[in-house]
């Protein structure tokens, strides 16, 4: 076998795993219970019009892509694990939506080139393991003029932190993978993404999480829903003083985050980059 084919089949081996791991647990139902209104800020963000053409990258169950739909957008939802769009195609049934959903990998995207007016990733694209390959993607398929918007964790805030706190509990990544929250670094995006774009524009936001009301709840809910979390889990599954002391460390992120406290304790603020910007050329 070449080096080639060899790395050919490591990438397709990769994908089936993070397509396993987003499939299990139930991530439709934790963005629509906990993050619901993140979709429609980005695509506020974009100005998405009637008419357009929109591709939502990592779409998952539609927090998006169901929001760009209603604005009167012509989109396709793509994502890596179409074991989420039952739940999706029933959400845009439900509101009204109509949309089309699509198998894609955010790294080697099935699109021609500058198809779409705007093309845009709510909590998705970050997870793609090659952050530059996937960026490119992003790049590609907008036409010269169109927007790219995304709208990332940062390493700084909530879900950053408990990628942090999982890290030490996870089997390795592969090698040339890079950490999800880097997307919400805008220097990082920035480097990305590079001279094809232009006019820049990035925020920090939270959004306020009142679905938990200890931190326990908090750790159960994502042991539960959370495929990243079920995986971690999973892997050292055989070791209980492992699995118990990342109990613990989950539910003291979950108390450092204001849950179980005595002013406000059932909200959470989680910090996220709002990132838009104009394709060159």
């Amino acid at each position: 076998m070449t080096m080639h084919n060899s790395a050919v089949e490591a990438d397709r081996a990769l994908k089936a795993k993070h397509r396993a791991m987003w499939a299990q647990g139930d991530y439709p139902s934790l963005a629509a219970e906990v993050i619901p209104g993140l979709g429609a800020v980005l695509v506020e963000a974009c100005g998405v019009r009637p008419g357009q053409r929109v591709l939502d990258v990592g779409a998952g169950s539609g927090n998006a892509a169901i929001p760009a739909a209603l604005a009167g957008a012509d989109v396709i939802a793509s994502d890596l694990t179409p074991e989420l769009f039952g739940a999706g195609r029933l959400a845009a049934e439900q509101q009204g939506a109509h949309l089309t959903w699509q198998e894609a990998d955010a790294e080697a995207l099935p699109f021609g080139d500058a198809g779409f007016d705007t093309v845009l990733s709510c909590v998705g694209v970050m997870f793609a393991p090659h952050h530059q390959q996937a960026a490119d993607e992003l790049v590609r398929v907008c036409r010269p003029g169109g927007t790219i918007g995304l709208l990332s964790w940062t390493p700084q805030g909530f879900i950053g932190r408990m990628f942090a706190t999982m890290k030490p509990y996870a089997p390795p990544p592969p090698p040339g993978a890079q950490p999800p929250p880097l997307w919400g670094d805008e220097g990082h995006v920035r480097a990305l993404l590079g001279d094809r774009v232009t006019d820049v524009r990035a925020e920090r936001r939270t959004a306020r999480v009142d679905r938990f009301a200890t931190p326990e709840a908090f750790r159960d809910y994502f042991k539960a829903r959370y495929g990243p979390t079920i995986t971690v889990y999973k892997n050292i599954a055989d070791d209980p003083d492992r699995v118990a002391a990342l109990d613990r460390d989950l539910v003291d992120l979950g108390r450092d985050g204001g849950l179980g406290t005595d002013q406000d304790g059932t909200a959470l603020e989680w910090e996220y980059l709002l990132l838009t910007a104009r394709r060159a050329g």
